[in-house]
């Protein structure tokens, strides 16, 4: 799963939470290589030929069309999620890498943590509310792994409140 609990003391724990990546570096160049490869095999048959320079540009568009969104999608699922719950607070950052830090801050003896089953951005939306506001938790996160992040964070935090 793509998120941790540390126990530093029964006091004291701390979630990380972050996208999965399941495309790795050398999976990139074997994508791009084998998108490269794929589309030159029509064009063999235009070797010698004018229509060999109409086609190859759109080919290689193509290519670099691709090779910028798979670049995009990485950027853009660097997201790192840290919950830290403590008895006396519950403190959440959420990082991107283009913005500065979200935070917020709760007591937990107030903290409702909530699953929302329709309604939400994605089924089985988990947020946190209390200090009046309400803030999503783990919303990148697969449906499965959302209902265990549920059970799992309802469970520390009534083990935190209720010693």
């Amino acid at each position: 799963m793509p998120y941790t609990w540390t126990d530093t003391s029964q006091d004291h724990q701390e979630l990380r939470l972050w996208p999965h990546q399941s495309l790795p570096a050398h999976g990139f160049a074997a994508t791009i290589l084998g998108i490269f490869t794929l589309s030159t095999i029509p064009l063999y048959g235009l070797l010698g030929t004018v229509a060999l320079w109409g086609i190859l540009p759109f080919m290689l568009l193509a290519l670099g069309a691709m090779w910028y969104a798979l670049r995009r999608n990485e950027r853009d699922l660097q997201i790192l999620e840290v919950l830290t719950l403590t008895t006396d607070t519950l403190h959440l950052t959420r990082q991107t890498r283009t913005s500065d830090p979200l935070e917020w801050q709760c007591n937990p003896y107030w903290t409702k943590v909530n699953m929302h089953h329709k309604g939400g951005p994605v089924p089985h939306y988990v947020t946190l509310s209390g200090s009046g506001r309400e803030v999503e938790i783990g919303a990148f996160l697969s449906e499965d792994e959302r209902k265990a992040l549920y059970g799992e964070l309802s469970d520390k935090l009534r083990r935190i409140v209720q010693p």
